[in-house]
């Protein structure tokens, strides 16, 4: 399905065409297509500044198969009742309707580099002078012993929001008095670094009000992570007893897990679990490596313009991206797609390009009102997006500031889904 500004108006829209022909200016200038792949904090924001600062200069085209997005970032909340599901999910009409980008709701499956196509499952083909790939993440085959995406239902991995959210929540609520939730946390590096230790927080949440007896088990292939002292604190403060965290030097990065017996092995002991939460290791999303432009896992780019360094006309944004010090988050693949935006504009019609700066904050909800945060500024360097300065909460904070934390990341949530959708 194709959403334009005047088939999302009720009007007729020409029907797709393989490659068409490209759109001519007032003046007889061709204008310049540029393609985005992927419709997440990184291809939603691109797209819309894309079309919204060329002022129709550009033929701007967004591939994303969802009709509905739902955000990673605030999915925890979800699965610890703060949040309703509907509360994190949003549509592309406002992007097609006020901006006049093209939404394509289909699956990219080839990029032809050589010929600048990009061919879609249900056949067409799209020609591009630009190409954007913001398509997440996907996970490694083989990275926890016993566990594949086959096994998703059994051993949800939440990691991508929406259907899989509410699952993992409604086993949550399934289980026996006293039972045991689960997490298999992912190695590094993964999206949103603090994002598995919020999800326990939020577990731990909800198992409060409806199973108290209930016990959280993480295992653990890191000795340290994100904001580690901050989410221990405020375990032992809230959840005392109920989360047992078993790092490397325990065996937490010797696990093995079998869907079908709902047992977790952790170095060689067996642990029998009622919901078992598996975040695999992960890689760019599989559209990156077919399109060539991943070394590894990861697709590396030019800070100054999120460029790849195989393919200077296509740009990866967001967690695909081998980004230097900048984590993979919601908030600095949005940062990095109006880098690339601006640096693709430029290219193409001849505007000013400033120098990149990038930005992030995470935010993270240990209890209710309980908030912390970190964060930092980075700049373009020849090597990476380099850390240019940082902050994060502190232990021992007072509640008004954690209450605080919280009602900015509301406000943040509130922006940054607007600048992504409009």
């Amino acid at each position: 399905m194709t959403l334009n500004r005047r088939a999302f108006l009720g009007t007729a829209a020409a029907a797709a065409g393989t490659l068409a022909a490209p759109a001519v200016l007032a003046n007889g200038q061709k204008k310049g297509r540029v393609v985005v792949i992927g419709g997440g904090a990184g291809g939603a924001t691109a797209a819309r500044y894309l079309a919204k600062d060329s002022k129709g200069a550009l033929d701007v085209t967004l591939v994303e198969p969802s009709r509905d997005y739902y955000t990673c970032f605030f999915s925890n909340l979800v699965i610890g009742g703060v949040k309703e599901l509907a509360s994190i999910r949003h549509s592309y009409g406002t992007l097609a309707a006020a901006y006049g980008v093209n939404v394509i709701h289909d699956w990219a499956i080839e990029v032809d580099r050589a010929n600048k196509t990009v061919s879609l499952a249900g056949g067409s083909k799209l020609a591009y002078d630009k190409l954007v790939i913001a398509p997440g993440i996907d996970f490694v085959d083989g990275a926890v012993e016993g566990w594949s995406v086959a096994a998703q239902n059994k051993m949800p991995h939440a990691y991508k929001a929406g259907s899989q959210t509410e699952l993992l929540r409604a086993q949550i609520l399934a289980m026996p008095e006293g039972g045991t939730f689960a997490m298999v946390a992912p190695p590094n590096p993964y999206r949103c670094p603090p994002g598995p230790y919020e999800r326990i927080s939020m577990v731990a949440h909800l198992l409060k009000q409806v199973n108290p007896s209930a016990k959280i088990l993480v295992a653990d292939p890191k000795p340290k992570f994100s904001k580690m002292a901050l989410f221990q604190e405020g375990w032992n403060t809230h959840y005392e007893g109920m989360v047992d965290w078993v790092g490397p030097d325990f065996g937490g990065d010797k696990v093995s897990v079998n869907p079908d017996s709902m047992t977790l092995t952790i170095d060689g002991e067996e642990n029998k679990v009622d919901v078992c939460n598996v975040i695999p290791a992960m890689k760019a999303g599989r559209i990156a490596e077919i399109a060539g432009v991943t070394e590894g896992n990861w697709a590396p780019v030019n800070a100054k313009d999120m460029s790849s360094k195989i393919d200077g006309d296509v740009h990866i944004l967001g967690d695909a991206a081998a980004q230097g010090d900048m984590p993979k988050s919601g908030f600095a693949a949005n940062s990095q797609a109006k880098v690339a935006a601006m640096a693709i504009r430029g290219a193409l019609t001849g505007s000013k390009v400033f120098p990149a700066k990038f930005s992030n904050t995470c935010w993270s909800l240990i209890d209710t009102d309980d908030g912390v945060k970190v964060g930092a500024t980075y700049k373009a360097t020849d090597e990476k997006i380099a850390k240019v300065d940082g902050f994060i909460s502190k232990t021992g904070e007072s509640s008004a500031v954690r209450a605080q934390n919280f009602k900015e990341s509301e406000g943040w949530y509130a922006g940054i889904t607007k600048d992504m959708f409009g």
